[in-house]
């Protein structure tokens, strides 16, 4: 087993957040993909309601959104030899009040991101999906807006590229930004480079 399926599988036996205060309010169940062969990873917020329960990411509408903005289908995506994905929290952290998504648990991303950083040596593009995988990789030097930050993405390349959301709560976003879209045709040439180039690499024509 290599070290970075090692880590993942201790990542998925992880239960840090239901011992903390508060507890996590459902069972815990760390959801994440990927291998050393990566060359795209994402990370994102934390899986929703449908991802936990059936312990596969980005298995909800956002996941369909997220993948016509990479130009991918399912198989493509969910293949780990071309994307990682490695969220801020792992685990579904429950709904608030409201019906919203709480937050990425607090716990998580101090424990693992670096770990995984440290064993993701063949990707060579980093997606951050959102304002809490923004915050934590570009720091003090994200723009003052999320909006600014994914409309400048040039300031943090060619490896990393922050994204909005692909959650129905952005529709609103989305329709107002118009340059977003013209923005997600480099997203995909990128995205479709560096996919081809592994289909080359194990022989598929």
């Amino acid at each position: 087993m290599s070290s970075l399926q090692s880590l993942v599988q201790t990542i998925r036996a992880c239960d840090v957040c239901a011992h903390s205060t508060p507890p996590l309010p459902v069972t815990p169940n760390p959801i994440l993909r990927a291998s050393e062969h990566a060359k795209i990873r994402i990370i994102s917020q934390a899986p929703g309601t449908l991802a936990h329960a059936s312990s596969l990411p980005f298995n909800d509408p956002s996941g369909r959104r997220l993948r016509d903005w990479l130009g991918v289908n399912p198989a493509t995506f969910y293949d780990t030899d071309n994307f990682a994905i490695t969220p801020m929290g792992f685990c579904f952290p429950g709904q608030d009040a409201k019906g919203g998504d709480l937050p990425p648990r607090p716990e998580c991303a101090p424990l693992w991101q670096a770990r995984l950083d440290a064993k993701l040596q063949n990707v060579e593009l980093i997606l951050l999906v959102g304002l809490y995988a923004v915050k934590h990789y570009l720091g003090p030097t994200a723009e003052r807006t999320l909006t600014e930050t994914v409309r400048n993405w040039r300031h943090y390349g060619p490896r990393i590229m922050p994204l909005p959301h692909p959650s129905w709560r952005n529709n609103a976003w989305i329709k107002t930004h118009d340059w977003f879209a013209d923005e997600l045709a480099e997203l995909r040439r990128r995205v479709d480079d560096l996919v081809t180039r592994h289909d080359a690499d194990i022989g598929i024509r």
